[in-house]
């Protein structure tokens, strides 16, 4: 049917293809570590907030507002992430469990 000479060099050709696969797989598990690094971080931090009580929680807004008038008088980043974080954190909340409740549910 085909010529022994190429088959050989299919087979080649072949092994060539596979190690770069290979290759390129593993440069993509990599960026995708690399680039999962934040969210990890992320996700250890709400895990931390998570465990601590509600009355904490609730402490933390008026405690975060002192220290950064005491701290950071004039940096405006800190005082957005303040005023706006307990809305982001309830919203990413509300965004968890109504995915964790749509798998249940599917």
């Amino acid at each position: 049917m085909y010529p022994e000479q190429e088959l050989t060099r299919l087979a080649a050709h072949k092994a060539v293809l596979q190690r770069g696969i290979g290759l390129r797989r593993t440069q993509c598990a990599e960026a995708a570590t690399q680039a999962m690094r934040p969210f990890a971080w992320l996700d250890r931090m709400l895990a931390s907030w998570r465990r601590l009580s509600p009355l904490a929680q609730f402490a933390a807004v008026p405690l975060g507002f002192l220290v950064k008038r005491t701290i950071f008088p004039r940096l405006k980043p800190l005082g957005s992430l303040l005023r706006w974080g307990p809305l982001v954190f309830a919203a990413m909340r509300g965004i968890g469990s109504a995915i964790k409740n749509r798998r249940g549910s599917g």
